[in-house]
């Protein structure tokens, strides 16, 4: 639950929920617990028998899995449990000879209830036919106790009544709000690329001409090819000449530089516009159709600020912030300004502003976007945010926003909590073991309730330390990590060609595409081999349920501090009735990285196999008695509890190994 019911719980249809509650009563007697799942329409879609998972601290878990998209709800259900109180008490004073007749006769007048016609016409054939067997058995005092009891409490009997148990004294959870909203929001692959930088070129006289949709759309069949979902364009409108950055950042802009696209607003038009340079509305909707016609959905940048150049400052003045020399203030993060751009003030018309964005919202709607990557939500008031993703839910639940949000932990989880599907996370900056480890468990534990993370290796203005230094197997060690570490990733073009040298002073790339032309040399990206791999993560990602879940990972130890294993398991009964062939066994992959760019290294790894759903045979558990696959090179091992790995960067850089019982 988020703040008592506030704000729903998320899920996607075919998301394993896990629910988990504490659950006591008085006295010896045994408790018991169930979650229950209720579809939109009010009625019980499907409940879970809870375990619990913490003996002597009363925390009990279940598992919820909602198939559709709507406003679902869920409660736990605890409950008094007569057959583990009675099952219990009588092996013990069985054994102990105490009242030995007494219990049998409890017994058997407890399985009377138990084979009533009300619980057995919900259970199966068999779970019925197996509880009458015993029934019969308790009550038939001519066979020996000990036979009677055994029978009684065989595992059979306690798997059949935790399917359909005996309940007394139910006692209901308030019922809480999960929202079920399109698998995308949950997993999916995103690429950003400048449009105006395809296919832009050069003239005999140094000017350039920009890319337009057109020379853009021409990138969609190989972005498609590499198995990405969703291609995200940075800002198209209109862009000021104010102030204008030019190359690098500099604050004087030469004849030609196309300035920032994030300073939004010309004589052109605002954010419903579209830079003439690209094309017409006709045009974006033509490359919007090209990418669908791929299999990509469109994001695209919202941006909430303006140049100066925008028609908001002339026609809305009270839009903005009138500094004491009666000039408007510019963003600024000191020491950092941007004279280029002037924030919006929500304090002063915050209806016909809120208003204003719905409408361009709702236009970049009509012309085919489905996704919004929303720049720096956490300047903007909460208050408006939480409106807004309401109303476009209301008309659009399909519309799916990301929080661009690197700030701190409380605002970027209350983002999320208020509506937005996904947001940016603290990954990019997350590099040794001990960091990747607690986050992959941090992001994938409680938080992943209301908070689904995006991992991306880069952005157009960040480049980490790690990928500066680490040349090509850095920027594989990334990827990995990033389309295995969460179900949503992404990259910015320009990954495939290891855009590795920053501008000095500052964690971005030279010649920064925010503020040129940056047509690229796509050829160059077969010889360097990330582009086949970017497509071979994507294409075990689809094949791999597993992989598209979020809160199901479990950290592995490993002996050597430059290496990192985790795994994520879908159990059988989870997977889709339409999944993978041979759905009858869980869906398990076990991922083991090198972190170390540069070297080679060795480690044993210490499997938690209750977490790969593996059970050694007896004495056997340090020798192979399971296999793993390497999805990445093809290579099959025969594995134990605690297998060796060596793994070397220019060669390869992780195991991604589908884990499958002997």
């Amino acid at each position: 639950m988020v703040e008592g019911g506030r704000w729903p719980a998320k899920a996607t249809p075919g998301e394993v929920v896990p629910v988990e509650a504490t659950v006591f009563r008085e006295g010896h007697d045994a408790v018991n617990a169930t979650a229950v799942l209720f579809g939109p329409d009010r009625r019980v879609h499907s409940w879970s028998p809870m375990v619990d998972v913490a003996p002597g601290l009363d925390r009990f878990r279940g598992f919820l899995q909602p198939d559709a998209v709507g406003d679902w709800t869920f409660r736990v259900e605890a409950w008094s449990d007569p057959y583990a109180t009675w099952a219990h008490d009588a092996s013990i004073k069985v054994a102990a000879g105490q009242d030995v007749d007494l219990m049998l006769t409890e017994g058997a007048l407890l399985f009377e209830e138990i084979v009533s016609r009300k619980l057995q016409r919900r259970r199966t054939p068999q779970d019925a036919q197996l509880l009458e067997d015993v029934a019969r058995e308790l009550a038939d005092t001519s066979r020996p106790a000990e036979a009677r009891l055994a029978m009684a409490t065989q595992q059979s009997v306690h798997d059949a009544l935790r399917r359909i148990p005996l309940r007394r004294l139910m006692t209901p959870s308030a019922t809480y709000p999960l929202r079920v909203e399109r698998r995308l929001a949950l997993a999916g692959s995103w690429y950003e690329m400048f449009p105006r930088s395809e296919g832009a070129t050069q003239t005999r006289d140094g000017t350039w001409r920009s890319g337009t949709f057109v020379s853009a759309a021409r990138r969609l069949p190989a972005i498609a090819a590499m198995g990405f979902d969703v291609v995200y364009l940075t800002p198209i409108h209109p862009i000021g000449t104010t102030f204008r950055k030019g190359r690098n950042n500099t604050l004087d802009a030469e004849p030609g530089d196309p300035g920032s696209p994030y300073a939004i607003g010309s004589a052109d038009g605002g954010h419903d516009a579209i830079h003439p340079d690209l094309g017409t509305e006709r045009g974006f909707k033509a490359f919007v159709a090209e990418a669908r016609e791929h299999g990509l959905e469109v994001a695209l940048d919202l941006a909430l600020q303006c140049s100066p150049d925008h028609p908001w400052v002339t026609e809305h003045p009270e839009w903005f912030t009138v500094r004491a020399d009666g000039s408007i203030a510019y963003a600024e993060n000191p020491p950092k300004k941007y004279q280029d751009i002037y924030p919006l003030n929500f304090d002063r018309d915050p209806r016909g502003l809120s208003e204003e964005i719905l409408r361009i919202v709702r236009v970049w709607i009509e012309r085919g976007v489905t996704l919004f990557r929303v720049d720096n939500p956490h300047t903007k008031p909460l208050d408006f945010w939480e409106w807004l993703l309401a109303e476009v839910r209301a008309t659009d639940p399909e519309v799916i926003f990301l929080s661009e949000a690197f700030t701190k932990p409380a605002m970027m989880q209350t983002l999320a909590r208020i509506g937005f599907h996904q947001s940016y996370t603290y990954f990019t900056w997350r590099n040794t073991k001990e960091e990747i480890e607690e986050y992959l468990t941090e992001v994938s534990g409680e938080q992943g309730a209301v908070m689904r993370p995006a991992f991306w290796p880069t952005t157009h203005d960040i480049l980490p330390p790690y990928l500066q230094d680490g040349g090509a197997a850095g920027f594989a060690v990334r990827a990995v990590l990033a389309a295995t570490g969460s179900p949503t990733w992404g990259i910015y073009s320009g990954y495939e060609l290891v855009e590795n040298v920053p501008r000095p002073g500052v964690e971005e790339q030279i010649d920064n595409e925010k503020y040129e032309y940056r047509p690229r040399d796509w050829a160059r990206a077969d010889d360097l081999g990330l582009s086949m791999l970017l497509g071979r993560l994507n294409e075990i990602r689809r094949n791999h349920p597993a992989l598209q879940q979020l809160r199901n990972l479990t950290v592995h130890p490993t002996t050597n501090g430059q290496v990192v294993a985790f795994s994520r398991r879908v159990r059988a009964e989870h997977l889709p009735a339409a999944g993978r062939p041979g759905a009858t066994a869980d869906d398990v992959v076990l991922v083991i990285v090198n972190l170390d760019p540069h070297q080679a290294q060795e480690s044993t790894v210490l499997l938690d196999l209750e977490a790969l759903g593996l059970t050694p045979p007896d004495g056997v558990e340090d020798q192979p008695f399971f296999t793993v696959h390497d999805e990445l090179s093809g290579a099959t091992y025969p594995w134990g509890r605690h297998p060796y790995v060596r793994l070397e960067p220019h060669q390869q850089v992780a195991h991604v190994l589908r884990v499958t019982p002997a």
